[in-house]
């Protein structure tokens, strides 16, 4: 049951609004945080079909400044990997309890932001070499499964992303792109497994306007802010609602 009080909007409100910011300023990489933290409020069924209409209006204003400015063939790479992860985590979802979505939202959230740290560490390093077109089949499975569990899709795409030659601004199309298409297959098993409701409903109608304001945002962002000082606060933001998310479905 969703409750529409106050505290619920005093939380969703700023986590829609910083996926707006995420993604049309940031290559989606930590939009998903948005389900993280909404997941600490709400039941992690409700709380991912509250922010995928959400998300899907944040694809669509983002659509127009980085138009037919995305690496195509790569898109379609992911996305034929993303249709057959996406059955894996509706599938999932069938016989999965509430408490195992806690934990594997909670674990997303924090194994990113320990593969970031690691990455800037130098302990980890992302393949150099441009991959293999079947690379990106292979990665867009993991896209797809992980962007139904958690709307989490954004690391395992950069990861063959970032090996493609792709410029700033063309590596932020592709996610936008990519993202778009994706959110709307995955509309159809949300559906279908009752994660909306009248009351979800009801509370796109009241974010809306903080979705649209967050994408406004993102764009602005994209070439006036630091994307380590952005993706700094993230991390820190994420690894605290993954470890408590974690505790939750394990107490």
């Amino acid at each position: 049951m969703l409750t529409l009080d106050l505290f619920f909007f005093l939380v969703a409100g700023p986590a829609v609004m910083f996926a707006g910011i995420s993604k049309a300023g940031f290559g989606s990489g930590a939009a998903f945080a948005s389900a993280t933290i909404l997941a600490l409020v709400v039941e992690p069924g409700l709380a991912l079909g509250v922010m995928l209409p959400m998300l899907m209006l944040i694809d669509v204003s983002s659509l127009k400044p980085y138009w037919r400015k995305w690496s195509t063939p790569d898109v379609a790479l992911l996305v034929l990997g993303g249709l057959p992860g996406i059955v894996l985590g509706a599938l999932l979802y069938r016989v999965a309890s509430p408490d195992l979505f806690r934990l594997l939202i909670g674990g997303v959230s924090v194994g990113f932001v320990l593969w970031r740290l690691l990455l800037a560490s130098g302990l980890l390093t992302l393949a150099r070499q441009r991959m293999p077109d079947w690379a990106g089949v292979a990665w867009g499975v993991a896209v797809g499964f992980t962007t139904f569990i958690s709307h989490a899709g954004g690391p395992p795409a950069a990861i063959f992303l970032l090996t493609r030659g792709l410029s700033k601004t063309q590596y932020q199309a592709s996610t936008v792109l990519l993202f778009w298409l994706l959110n709307i297959v995955k509309f159809v098993p949300y559906a279908a497994l009752g994660m909306f409701t009248a009351q979800t409903f009801m509370a796109n109608l009241v974010l809306a306007p903080f979705a649209l304001i967050g994408t406004w945002l993102g764009v602005k962002a994209h070439n006036l802010v630091s994307e380590r000082l952005f993706f700094g606060l993230t991390y820190t933001l994420l690894m605290i609602t993954g470890t408590k998310l974690m505790w939750d479905g394990l107490t």
